[in-house]
């Protein structure tokens, strides 16, 4: 994969009832094979809580959505009936609740990775929550 491929250019997230939906818009399409990773990164104001909410996709289809809690050593998977991609457009469904106790003054970027490396990070995300 080369650095042109499928770099994220727009994160969106926003609250929809009890689940919050985040919209990756990339430069290209998802790479047709390997992994590929996009997500979210979401903190406390001092980072002493942590979330990562991604999607993973192997091959060109996606094979998972999950969050992980660093402070609590937790990882959820959910239903993939909650992401969908076409073209360069990826969007995935995650309970509200994964970063409820954040506070206001959270901390949330987006990231991507490829085939196991940190492709892109600190990627800034549009919130209407």
């Amino acid at each position: 994969m080369t650095t042109n491929d499928a770099l994220l250019k727009h994160v969106s997230i926003k609250a929809q009832d009890s689940t919050l939906v985040a919209t990756f818009d990339i430069d290209g399409n998802i790479p047709g094979s390997g992994a590929y990773v996009v997500g979210l990164m979401a903190a406390d104001p001092d980072y002493s809580s942590q979330r990562r909410l991604g999607i993973e996709f192997m091959n060109g289809e996606a094979i998972a959505c999950y969050s992980f809690s660093h402070d609590q050593g937790i990882e959820e998977n959910y239903d993939l009936s909650g992401v969908t991609h076409s073209g360069n457009t990826i969007t995935g469904s995650f309970p509200l609740a994964v970063i409820h106790g954040l506070g206001k003054g959270h901390v949330m970027s987006a990231f991507s990775e490829a085939d196991g490396r940190e492709f892109q990070s600190g990627v800034p995300v549009e919130e209407a929550i």
